[in-house]
């Protein structure tokens, strides 16, 4: 019977392509599985197999429990610490001590068992292997067959008797799909379940899009040419942004390809949708002004400190800068990195006569000056009281149309003023302490948080119950930083809801698997 196990265990794992230790792990099981199953008692079995002779031996446990362990239910594979104690000198709780026991033949085991047993460790080797190796090849495109969908989610097989899944989230929108059809898909996640390996793929990312044009342009694969981003709406419309790291190189023609060839290739691929080819520029200003295209763009002003930029293009242009639903500015905004505004340049005209009318009435106001020397100020580019009490005093002084005395008496002014607001701010904040996850949230500072606190908005969960217009009343607090701030606290409570979601979702799929295992089995 030696022989035998060890025929067994190099033709499963020659099959199935299995690690032996897996096997030999299987079979000892299901020998322990037998032993119980003679016994007329509930004991606990151990047998070791041999792996070089394929001899095995059975020992009986008994786990050592502490006596005061309530309540001491099974004595058959149970035993209290002081009974053996003195006889096994260094046990520990929790520990097994074991005695031999009688071997059942290998030949006499019931078969339904031992297949059973190895099997189910078989099926669990095989799906870890899968895992593990899909793991590795995570950020590629998979390309396989439609096996079936179910509620929306497309099941393809990809070979080797595995299956992966595009998500209904991840699925273009609209597309059409049927059993059969060829398609692929960037694969972002593979995870061992119970159930199987979990392989996700992806039509909808950026990251698939950059994959097919690696793919279909010979010079990003041979790195002369670079992806630095892309943006997509999917199914409608896409911006990438390229770099040539070699000047006789022209990346946008390269990516569009002859009369289009290439990029029309990617396009197909996406169900139709459009992809703009645009050229990357260290300058974030010249690339937002590329990002904008087909658009152009008249005038651009950078507002580094909100991350945002004013966009200004001829009226008969606004529409085409905006883009269907607000598409162009949404992708450029996405490709860039900056929240971007676009206007006509009348209206961007009008926005800079205002805002410098603002900030000269506010320099007038809070350091009680004439408008002569609020415009002096303003042309020298001095636009807070920040800048006028702590900029190096001989930057001031060099202003020809301002005397030492001024300079001087202006910054001290400044700084009053400042002093004054910052014990202002301070007295409103009052006691409340804000939360420490209201303080680490996303888009957060220390003062807005002790502002919150001040209206007794002490946590997340506290922000999460607010609307928009609740937080307005907050000095500096626009609409948009309004929303973004509820949402973000609110992201906890989407979480638990997609969570939920994705639980029913699994125990459906776990149910059907468990039901396509017993006809199997049948």
């Amino acid at each position: 019977m030696s022989k035998e196990i060890l025929l067994v265990v190099d033709a499963v794992s020659h099959e199935r392509g299995i690690e032996k230790e897996i096997i030999f792990d299987a079979l000892e099981t299901a020998l322990a599985s037998a032993t119980k199953k003679k016994n007329s008692k509930e004991i606990d079995v151990r047998v070791a197999i041999d792996r070089e002779t394929g001899d095995y031996e059975t020992f009986r446990r008994w786990q050592v429990l502490d006596d005061e362990t309530e309540p001491f239910e099974f004595y058959d594979k149970q035993v209290l610490y002081s009974r053996i104690v003195d006889d096994n000198p260094g046990i520990a709780f929790g520990d097994f001590i074991e005695e031999p026991m009688e071997s059942v033949v290998f030949g006499r085991i019931a078969a339904q068992t031992a297949k059973q047993v190895i099997v189910q460790k078989v099926r669990e080797a095989e799906r870890k292997k899968v895992a593990d190796e899909y793991q590795e090849r995570i950020g590629e495109l998979i390309s396989g067959v439609v096996k079936r969908i179910e509620r929306g989610n497309v099941i393809v097989d990809i070979g080797n008797n595995i299956d992966a899944v595009i998500k209904r989230e991840d699925m273009i929108l609209r597309e059409p799909v049927r059993n059969g059809d060829r398609i692929k898909g960037y694969l972002y996640e593979a995870v061992n379940q119970s159930r199987g390996p979990q392989l996700s793929l992806s039509r909808i990312s950026s990251e698939y899009l950059i994959e097919l044009f690696k793919i279909e342009v010979p010079e990003i694969g041979e790195g002369l040419i670079i992806i630095h981003k892309a943006a997509r709406d999917p199914g409608l419309r896409a911006k990438i942004a390229v770099e040539a790291l070699d000047d006789r190189i022209d990346p946008v023609g390269a990516c569009v390809g002859m009369r289009g060839s290439r990029v029309q290739v990617v396009s197909n691929e996406l169900a139709g949708e459009r992809v703009d080819i645009i050229l990357w520029d260290e300058n974030a200003a010249q690339f937002v002004i590329n990002a904008m295209s087909p658009a152009e763009v008249k005038s651009i002003v950078v507002d580094e400190e909100s991350n945002s930029m004013d966009i200004a293009v001829d009226e008969s242009q606004l529409s085409q800068a905006i883009g269907r639903n607000g598409q162009n500015i949404k992708l450029a905004s996405q490709l860039t990195g900056w929240d971007l505004n676009v206007m006509t340049v009348e209206d961007a005209e009008n926005k800079d006569e205002e805002e410098t009318q603002n900030l000269l009435n506010q320099l007038i106001e809070e350091l009680t000056i004439d408008e002569d020397l609020a415009i002096i100020l303003l042309n020298e580019g001095f636009t807070s009281l920040e800048e006028v009490a702590f900029v190096p005093l001989q930057e001031m002084l060099d202003i020809e149309d301002l005397d030492e005395e001024t300079v001087m008496a202006l910054r001290e002014r400044a700084k009053d003023v400042l002093l004054t607001k910052a014990i202002s701010a301070e007295e409103q904040l009052g006691d409340s302490e804000p939360a420490a996850d209201l303080l680490a949230m996303e888009g957060m500072n220390e003062q807005l948080a002790h502002q919150l606190a001040s209206r007794n908005i002490i946590t997340m969960e506290d922000l999460a119950e607010q609307s928009v217009d609740d937080l307005l009343e907050i000095q500096a607090m626009d609409e948009k930083q309004a929303a973004e701030l509820i949402m973000t606290a609110r992201a906890p409570w989407f979480a638990e809801a997609e969570a939920a979601e994705k639980a029913t979702d699994e125990k459906a799929t776990d149910e059907q698997q468990a039901q396509t295992d017993t006809e199997e089995k049948q």
